[in-house]
C-alpha cells in the first residue's frame, strides 16, 4: 500500500469514528477484556485440573461463553480462521504480557523489554487482522520513504485508548 492509499485508510477511519461508526478506543479496551477473559479460562483449567473439582470447568464453561460473545463483537464475518487467529494473538498477547510484567519485577529490565516487544507485535498483529489491514508490505512512511510501516506503526496512527471522543 502507499502512502497517498495509507492517508486515505486514516480519512476513512478517522470519518467513521467522527459519525460514531467505530470506536477504536472503545476496542481496544474490549480486547483487554478479551485477553484477561482467555486467562481466566485458562486459569479456571488448571485450577479444576490441579484441585479434581469439576465445578471450576462450569465456571471456565461460563467465562468462555462470555468471551465469544464479545469476540463477536470485534470479528465478524471471519473468513478462514481469523476467529481462532485473533482469539490466540490477543492470549499470545497477554501471557507475553505477564512475563514481561514478571521480568520487571525481577529487576530484568532487558529481558522484559524485549519480551513487551513481542507482546506489542502480537497485539499489532491482532490490529492488521481486525482492521484487514495484512496486506501493507509496501507501505512506507511519509517522514523516511526507505522505511516500510510496522504493524506497530500503523496501530500507534490508528488506535490510541486516551483519544476520547
Amino acid at each position: 500500500m502507499e502512502n497517498k492509499k495509507f492517508e486515505e485508510l486514516i480519512k476513512k477511519i478517522q470519518k467513521a469514528k467522527q459519525s460514531g461508526g467505530l470506536d477504536l478506543s472503545l476496542e481496544e479496551d474490549l480486547s483487554i477484556a478479551i485477553m484477561n477473559l482467555v486467562s481466566l479460562e485458562e486459569h479456571f483449567f488448571f485450577t479444576a485440573s490441579k484441585t479434581e473439582k469439576p465445578e471450576y470447568f462450569d465456571l471456565l464453561n461460563e467465562v468462555r461463553s462470555i468471551r465469544k460473545a464479545l469476540l463477536g463483537r470485534m470479528i465478524k464475518n471471519s473468513e478462514g480462521e481469523v476467529w481462532c487467529i485473533s482469539k490466540h494473538l490477543l492470549a499470545g498477547t497477554m501471557r507475553l504480557a505477564e512475563v514481561g510484567t514478571k521480568y520487571l519485577s525481577e529487576g530484568k529490565k532487558k529481558d522484559a523489554e524485549e519480551v513487551f516487544g513481542q507482546a506489542y507485535k502480537l497485539y499489532s498483529l491482532f490490529w492488521a487482522v481486525r482492521l484487514k489491514l495484512t496486506d501493507i508490505s509496501g507501505l512506507k512512511k511519509t517522514d523516511d520513504p526507505k522505511k516500510p510501516w510496522s504493524f506497530e506503526d500503523i496501530v500507534n496512527k490508528l488506535v490510541d485508548c486516551c483519544e476520547e471522543r
